[in-house]
């Protein structure tokens, strides 16, 4: 498999913006081979592709031709410069750690036809030909493999070209426009930074459709089950919508609903977490997401939500399975990771016979917007709006008719800031006063008894996945989160009507080995 781009008389600004949209299309593993003549540009490309993924932390990118080989650490992993032109034998490249490079992160290599065989099939080669002109160049980009999944150069350098097109035909594709990665969550979207010359800005969402996984339950596979989105066009539905409610979600300034792009607005950078630790008042912020809950209450989600082209996206509706399915990955990932081997088939039976009547409860609650991933990653505080206004939401496409209960929780427990149970409280007894007073028929204690139950179930869930990312995709990072979401989940399993839950946690996963190293 193959796929190529071809670019003529590119420009010294057009090679960098090129690095920029190379580098975002990077992942661990990958090999970048630059070809050409002396003098071709191998050496400057190389230079700005290591100060594209350094976002240009990393200034000063001395050419590796006697050392050999140069490395560098960057926010999103480790980058190797190797330069084979003084190569002797190509078993050498061995010795200077290829291998452990692409373990690490990339590797960049210039003059890879000198170390024939060593370097991965699988890999994206840069050529560059000189046209005579001053600083211009002819590029030819082409990415080689039989790898499967994400992996493959192939499909990478094939959705490069697509988000050329796509940026170009919607005025963001300049030489004078910046285009510069942003870090996102654990999900496989990926999202750019488009700043142009005059300051205007925009985010490049890189969402194309997932392939089904395996079935897992009753010949669905897991995304189905748990009803996470599979495409952008939810996110879509759900962002006029939420807009013309009032609320702060992105304007979508360009879309391409097949091919999974979209340019929507740059909320900037007060995201609720970061804004905290850089002092920011922390009480205020929640308080502030807390009352957009509030106003959301009063605004009730369709079954069917509008969409371009007079198409439509259907919501779904929280339900048994969707529970069931998230909360079973304390079982499936966080118990062996605890204990070194599965659960025990009673362990299981009961776990989840306790959870179905809690299922059942939690369904009994009102419904209105359950977003479902609204906590401090996801916020930005837009200081000049007016509220509800104030408040940036970026994250939903996985929204569900469901218990309101839910988004609150989501922010009164943040799993990657501490939120004092004295604040939690607080916000918690404000916004079910604010919920009766908008509202004769709101019933408190089957409010409250909601969010608990809701919090406990989603805390077990991300135990579950943070135990997954860490065995699974190598991502240890989450596991900081643990501890705090310990502490959470024990708040919740403190509401009375829970005693049964809590008695099941206690005994299979007492509190002596909550703080035991996982075994990963």
């Amino acid at each position: 498999m193959s796929a190529a781009l071809t670019l003529t008389h590119v420009s010294e600004p057009e090679l960098l913006r090129l690095a920029e949209e190379v580098a975002f299309a990077l992942s661990p593993g990958d090999t970048i081979a630059l070809e050409g003549d002396l003098g071709a540009g191998k050496t400057t490309l190389a230079r700005a592709l290591i100060r594209a993924l350094s976002d240009g932390a990393i200034s000063e990118v001395p050419s590796p031709t006697f050392t050999l080989v140069q490395t560098y650490e960057t926010r999103r992993f480790d980058v190797a410069h190797f330069d084979l032109y003084r190569l002797t034998d190509p078993n050498e490249l061995l010795e200077l750690g290829l291998d452990l490079a692409l373990k690490r992160g990339v590797a960049i290599v210039e003059w890879p036809s000198r170390a024939t065989g060593l370097i991965p099939e699988d890999r994206i080669t840069i050529t560059l030909s000189d046209t005579g002109a001053a600083n211009r160049r002819d590029i030819a980009i082409s990415g080689t493999g039989s790898g499967s999944g994400n992996g493959t150069s192939a499909k990478r350098i094939s959705r490069l070209g697509e988000i050329r097109h796509f940026a170009g035909a919607n005025g963001w594709g300049g030489a004078d426009v910046r285009f510069s990665f942003l870090q996102g969550d654990a999900s496989p979207r990926r999202y750019a930074r488009l700043q142009k010359s005059d300051g205007s800005r925009a985010v490049l969402m890189d969402a194309p459709r997932q392939p089904d996984g395996p079935p897992v339950r009753d010949g669905k596979p897991y995304s189905q089950v748990a009803h996470l989105a599979e495409d952008v066009r939810p996110f879509v539905a759900i962002a006029h919508t939420l807009s013309a409610s009032g609320f702060s979600s992105p304007q979508i300034f360009a879309h391409d609903l097949p091919r999974g792009l979209l340019l929507i607005e740059d909320f900037g950078d007060a995201v609720f977490g970061p804004e905290v630790m850089r002092g920011r008042d922390q009480a205020a912020l929640w308080a502030r997401g807390t009352d957009t809950l509030l106003a959301l209450r009063q605004h009730r989600p369709s079954t069917t939500l509008p969409l371009p082209g007079g198409t439509t996206y259907a919501m779904h509706l929280l339900d048994h399975g969707t529970m069931q399915m998230e909360v079973e990955l304390l079982i499936d990932w966080y118990w062996p990771a605890a204990f070194g081997t599965a659960a025990p088939e009673a362990v299981r039976t009961t776990f989840l016979s306790i959870w179905n009547a809690v299922f059942t409860r939690i369904l009994e609650s009102p419904k209105g917007w359950m977003l479902r991933d609204y906590h401090s990653p996801n916020l930005l505080a837009l200081d000049g709006r007016a509220p509800p206004r104030d408040v940036g939401i970026i994250d939903f496409q996985d929204a569900l008719i469901g218990p309101e209960a839910y988004d609150l929780v989501s922010l009164l427990q943040d799993a990657r800031v501490d939120v004092a149970a004295s604040l939690e409280r607080t916000l918690l007894d404000r916004y079910c006063h604010g919920a009766a007073a908008l509202d004769t028929s709101f019933d408190e204690t089957q409010f409250r008894y909601t969010y608990a139950a809701l919090g406990a179930q989603r805390n077990s869930k991300i135990l579950g996945i943070f135990a997954r990312l860490a065995k699974r995709d190598g991502k240890r990072q989450y596991l900081a989160h643990v501890p705090r979401i310990w502490g959470y989940l024990a708040r919740d399993l403190a509401h009375p009507d829970l005693a049964p839950l809590k008695a099941w946690y206690d005994e299979n996963l007492p509190a002596a080995m909550r703080s035991r190293t996982l075994r990963l």
